[in-house]
């Protein structure tokens, strides 16, 4: 049997035995997923399409949600045994706050402007006044369902110089409805993560006054998504766990080296079509392995914002919700 060692600076090894198609298995042990449809979560796809699951005794169970709260939801109650790369970062320790331990973090996925990735623009008609949030006053902005893109925009809204009280009006859409709702006026702008963004901007109907607006105003680069593991199924069954984080390790790198190879996966797990893919920006994923202070610092970042903004109550220090080595055996 083959056995390959994932080695890297936040785990030493990963032991995974993935001796083929037709490897032997004593146990299969099962495994449940909740994620959503979204360009971070392409990791995921990828292990699901390589079988790198099967190969490592796991059958998974996958969910898939239509909102991240609902992920949150799941993982805290204890309905799901992980949430992929894309699981929202900012609701994940809105959690911890509450409930605290029962989540440990083990993969980033965004964008930035240093790193050339984009994960949000500020979605407009071509031709639109609005170049910026500063020009936002007495207008709407939509974004992403959820207290996780609400607190972002206001955020936003409020280091423009506006009051997101106030000023302007914010509307939760659904991710379909975001370009069709600025093109028919419902509003006047939206804060979009990929791909709506280069999607629209193909099209012509849309136009980007921002790319990444995210990262340079909270952290560059700006992480949205998280890989989340609960700690139930990281004590309760932990050679299992660090399976699964190897899986997910190697995905991503998998991705990181050859997205346009896996580009087409896309449209068998989100809303993408076949026409659409040559116009897809590549996300910002990290693995649980690459993860350093950078990485770190930027999503402290995000939770202290969420923290001033009054949704969490804090300090909260991030470093205490992240993944250990030590929590995998290692």
């Amino acid at each position: 049997m083959k056995v390959k060692t994932i080695l890297g600076a936040a785990a030493s090894a990963f032991l995974l035995c993935t001796s083929g198609a037709n490897a032997a298995c004593n146990k299969m042990e099962k495994v449940t997923a909740v994620w959503l449809p979204i360009m971070q979560t392409t990791a995921y796809y990828v292990a699901l399409e390589e079988k790198l699951f099967e190969k490592a005794c796991i059958e998974i169970v996958s969910t898939k949600m239509e909102a991240p709260n609902q992920i949150i939801d799941a993982l805290i109650a204890e309905r799901a045994d992980f949430g992929p790369p894309g699981a929202a970062a900012g609701i994940a320790m809105i959690a911890e706050s509450k409930f605290p331990g029962k989540l440990r973090v083990f993969g980033l996925q965004g964008g930035g402007v240093a790193v050339d990735r984009i994960n949000d623009g500020l979605i407009v008609k071509p031709g639109s006044p609005i170049k910026s949030f500063a020009d936002l006053k007495g207008k709407s902005l939509g974004h992403v369902p959820g207290i996780q893109w609400r607190t972002i925009s206001r955020h936003m809204v409020r280091s423009a110089g506006l009051d997101p009280d106030t000023d302007v009006k914010l509307v939760d859409l659904a991710v379909a409805m975001q370009v069709p709702a600025v093109v028919g006026g419902t509003v006047d702008a939206t804060l979009s993560l990929e791909p709506v963004g280069s999607i629209a901007v193909a099209s012509g109907k849309a136009a980007r006054a921002m790319t990444n607006p995210v990262a340079r105003v909270i952290a560059d680069p700006f992480y949205s998504g998280a890989s989340l593991l609960t700690t139930k199924f990281l004590k309760e069954r932990p050679d299992v766990a660090r399976k699964v984080v190897a899986i997910i390790d190697e995905a991503t790198d998998l991705v990181n080296a050859g997205f346009t190879k896996y580009k087409p996966i896309l449209t068998r797990y989100t809303a993408i079509k076949d026409d659409q893919l040559e116009f897809l920006a590549q996300p910002y994923l990290r693995a649980f392995k690459d993860l350093n202070e950078t990485d770190i610092k930027s999503y402290q970042a995000l939770v202290d914002v969420f923290i001033k903004e009054g949704v969490m109550a804090g300090p909260m220090n991030v470093k205490d919700k992240l993944l250990a080595k030590s929590d995998l055996g290692n």
